[in-house]
């Protein structure tokens, strides 16, 4: 870049800096002591704060495990059939990793059904076709694979929307993309699944109240709103709305009569990826044994598992961007661990699966084809050919699993 460009940005950015903020129109955001308060479409359980205590999820889960329980025969109902977990994280056009892993797993003939798939950002575009199973492939794949950088966003005037914007980027392609797959068909077949038991939870993150949300899809497609599917498409476009770089998405609601508006971008603000808390115990022991079966979490991290080595320039642009992309990288690791830790804990097997040395395409830009399509191929060949999962993250050991009682 020509170093009268960089210097005239900078000269932008301590400008910026300098000024009193001056900040687009929204209405209030909800009180922090109301904010649990207010619901969405009147929907008691459309979603879960679970940063503070689990109550509202675990409830979920013991009614889902109910309403299981109606589609099974009468011998599977203490000894039930084994469960799958999926978790898919961010990683942004490195989703088409966990996308090509899903469809070349299919290919395998080993792919399993889950019962709870959660998705965050570039996940949380690739959790709705990984929770209905292999008959979405094709759409899977054309997400990541037919797309390039004018299908995913479209890039502001710097000087503009750094002193008077609330992105750098418009996400409306982002948008179209999401409504031409997110459509009627789409809903009732997750309200079917969740219907039998079935869970579909996508993360966002509140940023008035620096606090982690999880979406309940199937209850949301499950209750015949007409919004419901408009709410579900801002839900993932929220979830992959990287804050600064894309706009944040606004959800109306209301409290005793007064309108407010939350503010949420990009899950990965609070977590990369989730599965459960770890204040929610599902050990045998914790829920006293009623329910036994054999149960597997499965992670898909879009990203590499070791730090990726790279001359740093002294530039202020270079440092920021290392630095952020160093803070993310840990937090991804973070997440996994934690995971990891919860599920030994509990009782749930561990299995990982990762971006490796071995895929060693360049990415000119950010959504580039040529660099997605390569990395969906890397992932379903890995799926496809062989056992793309390790037992535990780099430098863990997996614990022997307690035996069911």
């Amino acid at each position: 870049m020509n170093h009268r460009i960089r210097f005239r940005r900078a000269c932008l950015l301590l400008v910026a800096l300098a000024l009193p903020a001056c900040s687009l129109a929204r209405f209030p955001a909800p009180p922090a002591e109301q904010s649990e308060q207010a619901q969405i479409l009147g929907i008691p359980n459309a979603r879960f704060w679970i940063d503070r205590g689990s109550s509202g999820l675990l409830r979920e889960i013991q009614d889902a495990a109910a309403r299981e329980a109606v589609t099974l025969p009468p011998e599977q109902l203490l000894n039930r059939p084994p469960a799958n977990y999926l978790a898919i994280s961010g990683g942004g056009d490195n989703g088409a990793f966990g996308a090509g892993l899903l469809v070349g797993w299919t290919a395998s003939g080993r792919r399993p059904e889950f019962r709870v798939v959660t998705g965050v950002s570039a996940g949380a575009l690739t959790a709705p076709f990984a929770f209905l199973g292999p008959a979405y492939d094709a759409q899977l794949k054309e997400v990541f694979t037919a797309v390039a950088p004018p299908d995913i966003l479209l890039l502001r005037r710097f000087a503009g929307a750094l002193l008077f914007g609330d992105s750098l980027a418009d996400t409306g392609p982002l948008f179209r993309l999401i409504e031409r797959h997110v459509n009627e068909d789409m809903m009732h077949a997750i309200a079917a699944e969740y219907r039998r038991g079935r869970l579909l939870l996508i993360g966002t993150t509140n940023l008035d109240m620096q606090r982690p949300v999880v979406w309940n899809i199937g209850a949301i497609a499950a209750s015949g709103h007409p919004e419901a599917i408009g709410l579900f498409r801002k839900i993932l476009l929220a979830s992959a709305s990287i804050p600064g770089a894309f706009p944040p998405v606004f959800t109306d609601v209301e409290i005793d009569g007064q309108r407010y508006q939350e503010m949420h971008v990009d899950g990965g603000a609070a977590s990369q990826m989730f599965l459960y808390p770890a204040s929610l115990d599902l050990s045998y022991s914790a829920l006293d044994g009623v329910i036994r079966r054999d149960r597997t979490a499965y992670l898909i991290r879009n990203a590499r598992m070791d730090p990726e080595w790279a001359t740093t320039t002294r530039h202020l642009f270079a440092i920021s961007r290392r630095s952020i992309a160093t803070s993310i990288y840990f937090s991804g690791l973070n997440d996994v661990v934690r995971i990891f830790l919860t599920s030994q804990r509990d009782g749930v097997r561990f299995k990982l699966a990762y971006i490796d040395g071995a895929f060693g395409q360049d990415r000119p830009e950010a959504f580039d084809t040529e660099y997605m399509r390569a990395l969906f191929d890397h992932g379903y060949q890995r799926a496809r050919e062989g056992n793309p999962w390790v037992d535990a993250p780099p430098g863990f050991t997996p614990a022997a699993l307690p035996s069911r009682r």
